[in-house]
């Protein structure tokens, strides 16, 4: 699509406009702020909810919505008022203060959670009800339906229950974070009121209780309750000789920071858990209640957690919405996306050693299209393949039930040098990582924990076997996790090659990363810190140069995240001279498209469907000489100056034509799911234009998987 999307534009050829520009790139207004780009990108998850999935699907979007936000408050959000309490480190490009993106993120929450209550009550509540997926209210239960809840209450909930009275002679309680709590107000037999707070159990027990005492979790008819209301309706047998005058359910979020400290008699495995552990008692960054708390019960719990008002949120909708995942695991298949059979290249499948194969040629596999099980396949035969010498892998988030993990210690077991470079680091997987580091270091795995400022965010495997011809390097490179379970559902780009150059690149950056070797340079990866931005900016002015000279310089991009001020500035150097760029960027944007003279020839799209749009490509035209890179890296600070990220060159150029044809472009047709980035930071909806058929890239994409193994 690339050259003939430029002819059809009338400033493609425009040779005659150059870097020059009467308006400074450094202008506060040329930038999105971070943090509403990420807020809008929750909007458009929402959309998703109101879409046209099907129903348990929809639900599942607005759980998406709540775990997102959740995160938002845990990660983002701490950081805003530590550098509204300290001062920010460096100005934010969009010329914002902490103070004011606090601000301004209060008004686009307030504004989100009235949409989700609104959505979940007039859409969602009356389609599951119409399916037979009944969500009731205590209240409206039968006489019989509530007793049969009573007696479970009193069998499985009251024993495990824990009251805590809030006086004088009872502290303010510690409130775990995301649990749900319930203050009740209650009256003693002398008129006195008095208040008192329950935590809601979950973990192992379900949010939402079957009137008919089963989870829900099957059944073509299901009747539930929140776990919530059960308890709010049954607070008398907790409190027994006083009246419960009121009760009203909130939440609290707390900051997910962690610190890690290192002495000389300290090691990151340890730090880290420590750090994992300070987590619990983190700082409270946001108070969620009912839409019907009282105003003094609100501030006497703003009080007791010392929260602003502007960290204070009521809502109609169910409080931690990511609950709602649990009715996407009810069984009704007629309510759920239809399932399908991943494409497995000829390469990959049959009885014949995948070892053998990859080495014939380079192979792309794009997941949740491809199946990511020859992947772990691969790793499971090098593990007992009396010819492989060695295996090396990066690791980052990984399954609970990791079949790749359980290969590297089966491959321990048949004498194999094993080194993975597992990142403890990473956020909200630390404690499970935590559990695979030791079990490996006790298969006698060589478990590296990365570095404790950097985080290893590469994703890269290297088998070293013995050949014919001698040893041979098989790599495999990818944007994605080694998790077979997220591979399912995240659209990620996996490359296998053998390529000598791409594979010694590969063992020197292991070497970095397990010993003290250094490089800045590398013979075909990028890799940063440093050398991805260095690369990706010399890329970008040869487009530019090449533009100037012969007037078809184009760019395309797919990412998750361009907030890198450089970089966007770099693109609009680039628009500016007169280059062609298109941006497929699913979540973060901070790059304004469409501003006349400095942005009129970037376009940016974002596309949430059914899977999660997880792929890194860069293309470039270079003048017919195309160029493509994969890879780990988004175009952000952390990616850029913070973390090991690696972009890998598609030197196939069988390869390189199928990827761009059949699934970048694929990407930027998109006319369905797609939405258009407009100069004021909000999104339209991408319709197809006159003559044109409707293409859903994710749908196209399903129906046509394989086309890009050529």
């Amino acid at each position: 699509m690339g050259r003939e999307m430029m002819e059809d534009r009338p400033e493609a050829g425009n040779m005659e406009r150059g870097p020059e520009a009467e308006r400074s790139l450094d202008d506060p207004s040329l930038f999105i702020n971070r943090e509403i780009s990420w807020l809008r990108f929750n909007q458009r998850v929402l959309e998703e909810a109101m879409g046209d999935h099907p129903l348990l699907e929809r639900v599942k979007f607005l759980a998406i919505c709540g775990s997102n936000l959740d995160e938002f408050y845990m990660a983002r959000v701490p950081g805003l008022y530590r550098q509204a309490e300290k001062g920010a480190l460096e100005p934010s490009p969009d010329g914002l203060s902490p103070q004011e993106q606090l601000d301004l993120i209060k008004r686009e929450v307030d504004r989100l959670n009235a949409e989700y209550a609104k959505v979940w009550k007039e859409r969602m509540l009356p389609d599951l009800a119409k399916a037979g997926v009944r969500i009731h209210r205590m209240e409206d239960l039968s006489d019989g339906q509530r007793a049969r809840l009573r007696e479970y209450f009193e069998r499985d909930l009251f024993p495990i229950l824990t009251p805590m009275a809030i006086d004088a002679g009872h502290p303010f309680p510690f409130l775990s974070g995301l649990a749900i709590n319930i203050a009740a107000t209650l009256r003693d037999g002398s008129g006195h009121e008095h208040l008192a707070r329950i935590k809601v159990p979950s973990g192992l027990f379900p949010r939402f209780v079957s009137v008919d005492g089963a989870r829900a979790t099957g059944g073509q008819e299901i009747d539930l309750v929140p776990m919530e209301d059960l308890v709010m309706a049954n607070l008398d047998m907790l409190f027994t000789g006083m009246e419960v005058v009121s009760a009203y359910p909130f939440r609290v979020t707390r900051d997910a920071e962690i610190e890690i400290e290192l002495d000389d008699a300290s090691d990151l495995l340890t730090a880290v858990e420590e750090g994992v552990e300070s987590r619990r008692i983190g700082e409270p960054t946001r108070l969620e209640v009912s839409a019907d708390m009282p105003d003094p019960m609100v501030s006497f719990l703003a009080s007791k957690l010392d929260l602003p008002m502007d960290l204070i949120y009521r809502t109609s909708a169910p409080l931690g919405l990511v609950d709602l995942w649990q009715l996407h695991g009810i069984r009704r298949p007629d309510l759920l996306d239809a399932p399908f059979l991943p494409y497995v290249p000829r390469e990959l499948s049959g009885e014949a050693s995948i070892l053998d194969n990859v080495c014939r040629r380079d192979i792309v596999l794009y997941h949740p299209y491809d199946s990511f099980q020859p992947v772990a396949a691969m790793i499971k035969q090098a593990a007992v393949d009396p010819d492989v010498l060695a295996i090396k892998i990066t690791l980052y988030r990984v399954d609970r039930q990791s079949p790749i993990v359980e290969a590297l210690m089966e491959a321990r077991r048949h004498g194999k040098a094993v080194a993975a470079v597992l990142e403890l680091k990473a956020k909200f997987d630390e404690t499970n990582n935590i559990l695979w580091a030791r079990q490996m270091e006790r298969a006698g795995v060589h478990v590296t924990y990365g570095m404790v400022d950097i985080k290893v965010h590469a994703k890269m495997c290297l088998i070293v076997r013995r050949g014919r011809g001698g040893l041979v390097r098989i790599c495999h490179l990818s944007s994605g996790n080694y998790n077979c379970q997220t591979a399912r559902t995240y659209g990620d780009l996996g490359y296998i090659t053998c390529d000598k150059e791409i594979a010694a690149d590969v063992s020197d950056l292991f070497n970095a990363l397990t010993g003290y070797s250094h490089r800045e340079r590398y013979r075909k990866l990028l890799v940063s810190p440093h050398g991805i931005r260095q690369g990706m900016m010399e890329r970008i002015e040869r487009e530019i140069e090449r533009h100037r000279t012969h007037g078809d310089g184009y760019m395309a991009f797919k990412l998750n995240a361009l907030v890198d001020k450089g970089i966007i500035e770099a693109l609009y150097r680039a628009s500016m001279a007169g280059v062609r760029i298109d941006l497929n960027v699913r979540g973060l944007c901070s790059l304004r498209p469409g501003i006349k003279g400095v942005s009129d020839n970037i376009t940016v799209t974002s596309i949430v469907g059914r899977f999660l749009e997880h792929a890194r490509i860069f293309y470039f035209h270079n003048g017919g000489d195309e160029e493509m890179l994969l890879g780990s890296s988004d175009m952000m600070p952390r990616n850029l100056n913070r973390r090991v990220e690696v972009l890998f060159p598609v030197r196939d150029g069988r390869l390189r034509k199928a990827i761009k044809e059949n699934i970048l472009d694929v990407h930027l047709r998109d006319n369905v799911k797609a939405r258009r980035l407009l100069p004021d930071g909000t999104y339209e909806r991408v319709a197809p234009k006159e003559g044109e058929g409707p293409l859903n890239s994710q749908a196209w994409l399903l129906e046509h998987r394989g086309i890009w193994h050529g």
